[in-house]
């Protein structure tokens, strides 16, 4: 009899611990989002050219009022709840696999490292139409007002894209995107877990002084990894067609060049200390989130 009673819920305790990574991943994505949002508003106009932080600031309260900040919430949102959800899941999935083929033992760096790369790529590739939308909406407002897209939210601006541009066209700069994912996930992904190993277990740091420890590493990693990725992605999304029908740049590599023509490597980290600011931030607090929620599943025995 007792026997029955254990065996009865392993069907839903499977497709739970399978899903499990996929929803908290999402989760922890979406609740940081609202949190570092506005921090990601400024950081756009900061890269088209809008001045510095504080000009950026004191402009959007005066002209457009605190709403402006979160203007694109929705996509952030979708964008999370896909890329994050994909990526993060992935993620797990793929390690997990990774320690079953090692015999239970700690992966080395470099195979963290490919599944990163490939929960990345993986993850920015559902996220890649979620992210289009968020670029284009945030960007919205600093064109000239016959050229503005005038989405409503991100849905709108979804069905817009499809309606003017063909469904394929969701996926404009996809390429780049899936690019800076994969180095952003591996700077991120695997710093993380090796941080974890190292505070835990050569430097004894409690569980929180470890989440925060290597959530802050993990976030540094991701922002110098993903940087020149970003700086290229956001030209490519945001070229509009000259008099003549002309794009500025061909494509990424033509984009990548041509910048390190004009202005040499360091180009690239044009904003690093904002772009790190914006970038490890969510990092930290999606870890720290997922940590909490995690600890919440815990406690309920999910």
């Amino acid at each position: 009899m007792g026997d029955d009673k254990k065996a009865k819920p392993a069907a839903p305790v499977g497709v739970w611990s399978t899903v499990k990574p996929f929803v908290n991943g999402g989760a922890s994505g979406m609740l940081a989002t609202c949190v570092i949002q506005p921090i990601d508003m400024i950081k756009v106009r900061i890269q088209l050219g809008q001045g510095s932080a504080a000009q950026v600031t004191s402009t959007m309260l005066k002209n457009e009022g605190v709403a402006a900040f979160y203007k694109g919430l929705s996509a952030g949102l979708l964008r999370q709840a896909t890329y994050t959800t994909a990526r993060l899941g992935s993620f797990r999935i793929l390690t997990s696999k990774a320690i079953e083929a090692n015999e239970g033992k700690p992966l080395p760096l470099y195979q963290k490292a490919l599944c990163g790369l490939t929960a990345g790529a993986i993850g920015a590739t559902v996220g890649s139409p979620a992210d289009l939308a968020l670029i284009r909406m945030q960007a919205d407002a600093t064109l000239p007002a016959a050229q503005r897209r005038n989405y409503t939210n991100a849905f709108h601006a979804l069905y817009r894209i499809v309606a003017d541009e063909g469904v394929l066209a969701l996926w404009k700069g996809a390429g780049p995107t899936v690019v800076r994912a994969m180095a952003l996930n591996m700077g991120m992904l695997a710093s993380y877990d090796q941080s974890v190993e190292f505070f835990k277990d050569s430097m004894g740091f409690g569980e929180m002084a470890t989440v925060v420890g290597a959530s802050a590493v993990s976030g540094f990693f991701a922002s110098a990894c993903s940087l020149p990725f970003d700086y290229v992605k956001t030209q490519i999304q945001k070229m509009q067609p000259d008099a003549e029908g002309k794009y500025p740049y061909t494509g990424s590599v033509d984009c990548a060049l041509k910048t390190l023509k004009s202005g040499g490597p360091f180009k690239f980290y044009t904003g690093f200390p904002v772009y790190c600011v914006r970038i490890a931030p969510h990092v930290m607090m999606t870890w720290i989130f997922l940590n909490q929620i995690q600890k919440l599943e815990k406690s309920a025995g999910l």
